[in-house]
């Protein structure tokens, strides 16, 4: 019963972190954080994820420049600070996992219910990550709606980019949220 209270808490209390350093968890820490994402509800059995894990000074280069394309497709006058500025995206972490629901394609189950497990193995993962005594957030912006970017990953256009999963270990203490009032999301019948 204990444990089941110490999972309760960890879920209600959690909390993004937006400050990462080195060092990130390790592989094979990664590899129990992934069992659990595994583990998201998944319509039909089509296990629609995909993780795509850059790590190091050099992955972490390799994904800011495929950031740095991704926004010369879309413009390709973009100004210099905002090229720098995606080549910079990734260090916020020493980590970046690309999060993507994987358009299988079955009639009986529309995209969205991919995107949506993609969606819970990524909080899975998360929570996974801070029960390892690390920190994550989960980023998305344009740069997750970018077609280019997809090809640039290796994806399919019909797939989807569910978010960008920064991991590390907190810099500064993560600061507690409010918890809000169950009654105000709630209604009972």
């Amino acid at each position: 019963m204990m444990l089941n209270k110490i999972m309760l808490d960890a879920l209600i209390n959690r909390v993004s972190c937006g400050r990462l350093v080195a060092p990130a968890p390790t592989k094979e820490e990664m590899k129990q954080a992934f069992q659990a994402a595994l583990r998201a509800p998944d319509h039909k059995r089509l296990m629609p994820w995909q993780y795509i894990v850059f790590e190091g000074e050099g992955a972490l280069n390799e994904l800011g420049e495929k950031y740095r394309l991704a926004c010369i497709s879309e413009d390709p006058n973009a100004e210099p600070e905002k090229l720098e500025r995606a080549l910079s995206l990734p260090h916020r972490a020493p980590m970046v996992v690309v999060a993507v629901a994987k358009a299988r394609g079955h009639e009986k189950v529309p995209h969205i219910e991919e995107v949506l497990s993609a969606g819970a193995g990524v909080q899975n993962l998360i929570l996974a990550v801070n029960s390892l005594g690390y920190g994550a957030y989960w980023r998305t912006g344009p740069l997750a709606f970018n077609e280019h970017l997809k090809s640039l990953l290796g994806l399919n256009q019909e797939d989807t980019i569910v978010g960008f999963i920064y991991i590390g270990t907190p810099e500064i203490e993560p600061k507690p949220k409010v918890i809000p009032e169950v009654d105000d999301f709630v209604s009972w019948f």
